[in-house]
């Protein structure tokens, strides 16, 4: 039933952008043009009236026919979360409402709710506004009929359908989706449009969990900057006028409508796994040509049971019994079919471990069940980061290991440095120790000096200067004479032994006060952490560190290949299994199913074209190996041919028999065939003219934001 209603409501999703023309232009033929369209209309009826006997009227009838009809559109001018401004109805019969206002309750009442990030907003608010939003159109069905079913009497719902259309800004929205509905981008565009059925779900007595019969249609996208346009609401009672409510008869297929209906939902899901599973071999082809021989058998397997199945189609019973033949001969090839699949897997998969162990990486041997976690646990270990940061823990590991032979190098070089500057510094401080020990015994050494240079005593020497015998130049050589013995003297007992080793003592303990201070120990561990980092970084600047991570990066990128190839053909390989155990339960159902089916002949033909051309295509591929490609691509073709076929023979056939509701399908027949009456008796919204019937739609225009 749901899918009848989906069908048929697609035809009508064009018409809600036409009717918002209709419908603007409508507005203001009522706003300002009325008095014209009254004037031409008087014209044109004197005009008819003075024809006479003959004359073709409004309702399309000669010479004067009593029956009308009336074709009645009802304008719903609207604010923008539906608060109705004004309502307008056009009838094209003698225009006997011309396009009037009426103040009259609707059939159906429409409400427009605006979310902004999950808080209710009104709609003079929403403009700029910026966030995620939803927008849901709600229904309410308030026209009734009163019907008599299983000897009860129950308020029925005119059946409206609601189909709600917009056509949004690409700049202002994005991510764009619409729950029972449609939605077209042409790239500066966004059409949406929504379906709903308010009240259906109740008239018909259907659980929700059987079939959920939407009664809103709710808009969400993330927006900038909200701006939008109007909004157009079509609701029509054409889906369930249009239906023949005599041809709805099920009691005779009561009995076996849902075991058949199960079969071909398995049959089904097994031809559309298998049309998606040969797309993937089209993908990959070049990789199957050792399973073409087995794929062959079954297209040949398949054709022959669908060409069994359409030849026994006639009557539902002899055609049952046909499709139960030849689902039970392709149940008997699917061991066949699965089993070349696996072996084409089983190729790839040894075909995988050797370009894994050429490539120098140890992993376990590959399997269907496991290949994907060993690739995805490789991809993971040669990731340029992983890597990277694998490569630098184990340098920092080698580097710290040798922190300690590190820091006492560091601490030697240091020592060395603080040695040669204290060493300077206690010579200098022994040095003038020594000096001022030389110093004290000048006299001796200018005693010494007058003698060797004048002969004199030091006291003939200081009379005669006093006496000015000695010039100025003698004494100033005599004082640097003085001086430089004092100099070579203090020199002497420099480089004696007793001094050097005094020196060298009095350096020791500077220096190892110095080593123990907080000044050298902080230097020692900077300098150390220095090198520690400087040997890291030169690691891995090295020509083997860089080699290995573009090594693992350019691994990775062919184990993501290559794992990516055998994603496809798992991808396939499930979709056949899925499939031929689909066959296998189509099979077991179609056995209980060999009475009580009605004509399947369009929908079997269909299976049989499709499983020709199928076997057609894996012809050519077994006959011409260089042109596999072509002939996959024709198999293919088949394959989705064939679940076409199945979806017609679905539609066309196994809906006729029921509309997979559940529960009293009789009961529900004849809830659809109140529901067609009501449809039909409800013709205007104005009022006909005695005798008239009619057909009328409504137009809600909300205003735009």
């Amino acid at each position: 039933m749901k899918n009848r209603i989906l069908k048929r409501g697609s035809i009508l999703l064009c018409s809600v952008i036409i009717l918002a023309i209709i419908g603007t232009s409508a507005y203001v033929l009522a706003s300002g043009k009325q008095s014209n369209s009254d004037k031409e209309h008087k014209e044109e009826k004197e005009s008819q009236e003075s024809k006479g006997a003959g004359a073709v009227d409004k309702a399309g009838d000669i010479g004067g026919s009593t029956e009308m009809f009336t074709d009645e559109t009802v304008y719903v001018l609207a604010g923008a979360d539906g608060t109705v401004k004004r309502v307008i109805v056009s009838d094209e019969i003698e225009n006997k409402v011309g396009g009037a206002s009426l103040e009259k309750e609707l059939p159906v009442q429409m409400s427009v709710q605006f979310t902004l990030d999950g808080k209710k907003t009104s709609p003079e608010k929403m403009a700029g506004k910026s966030g995620h939003v939803k927008i849901r159109f709600d229904y309410e069905n308030m026209q009734y009929e009163e019907a008599e079913i299983n000897g009860k009497t129950e308020k029925i719902h005119v059946p409206f359908t609601m189909l709600t259309g917009m056509l949004l800004d690409n700049d202002v929205f994005q991510n764009v989706a619409v729950s029972n509905g449609k939605i077209v981008n042409d790239g500066d565009r966004i059409a949406v449009v929504g379906m709903a059925f308010p009240g259906l779900q109740e008239d018909l007595k259907i659980s929700k969990d059987k079939l959920d019969i939407p009664d809103y249609v709710e808009v969400s996208a993330d927006v900038k900057n909200f701006k939008m346009g109007d909004t157009m609401t079509l609701a029509t009672t054409e889906l369930f006028r249009e239906l023949d409510s005599d041809s709805l008869n099920m009691e005779e297929l009561t009995d076996s409508m849902n075991e058949l209906t199960d079969a071909m939902l398995v049959l089904m899901d097994g031809s559309s796994q298998l049309s998606d599973g040969l797309c993937t071999l089209s993908e990959k082809s070049g990789e199957l040509v050792g399973g073409i021989d087995q794929l062959h058998a079954g297209a040949a397997q398949l054709q022959t049971g669908a060409a069994s199945l359409d030849n026994g189609a006639g009557q539902i019973q002899e055609g049952i019994a046909q499709l139960s033949d030849g689902l039970d001969t392709l149940d008997a090839n699917s061991d066949s079919l699965n089993g070349g699949a696996e072996q084409v897997f089983q190729s790839l998969l040894s075909m995988a471990n050797a370009q894994l162990a050429e490539a120098g990486l140890s992993v376990p041997a590959l399997a269907i069940e496991n290949y994907a976690g060993v690739l995805d646990e490789v991809i993971a270990s040669l990731d340029d980061t992983a890597v990277y940061e694998e490569a630098m823990r184990q340098v920092t590991e080698q580097v710290e290991a040798n922190r300690d032979m590190i820091r006492e190098q560091v601490a030697a070089a240091v020592r060395e440095q603080v040695y040669a500057e204290a060493s300077a510094q206690v010579a200098a401080a022994v040095k003038e120790q020594v000096a001022q020990a030389v110093r004290e015994n000048e006299g001796q050494f200018r005693s010494a000096v007058i003698q060797q240079a004048t002969g004199m005593s030091v006291e003939e020497y200081e009379a005669a200067v006093e006496a000015g015998a000695i010039t100025q130049e003698q004494q100033e050589a005599v004082n640097a004479a003085v001086e430089s013995a004092m100099q070579a003297e203090t020199e002497a007992r420099m480089e004696s032994q007793e001094v050097e080793e005094q020196i060298s003592a009095l350096t020791e303990q500077a220096v190892e006060e110095q080593m123990q201070s907080q000044e050298i120990q902080e230097a020692v561990a900077a300098n150390t952490e220095l090198q520690v980092q400087k040997a890291i970084s030169e690691a891995m600047s090295s020509d083997a560190v860089q080699s290995k991570l573009n090594a693992a990066a350019e691994g990775a990128q062919s184990v993501i290949g290559l794992k990516a190839s055998l994603d496809s053909y798992h991808a396939f390989y499930l979709g056949l299994r899925t499939y031929t155990s689909g066959v296998s339960d189509a099979a077991a159902g179609a056995d209980e199913l060999k009475s009580g089916a009605g004509d399947l002949k369009a929908g079997t033909s269909e299976l049989s074209a499709g499983a020709a051309r199928l076997l057609e295509g894996t012809q050519e591929m077994k006959d011409s190996a260089p042109a596999l490609v072509d002939g996959i691509t024709q198999l293919k073709d088949g394959s989705i041919q064939l679940s076409d076929g199945l979806k017609q023979f679905n539609e066309e056939g196994i809906q006729k028999l029921t509309e997979t509701l559940g529960g009293d399908l009789k009961e529900t027949s004849d809830r659809i065939r109140i529901l067609s009456d009501i449809a039909k008796n409800y013709g205007s919204f104005a009022g006909t003219g005695d005798g008239a019937g009619g057909n009328v739609k409504f137009i809600y225009k909300t205003d735009a934001i």
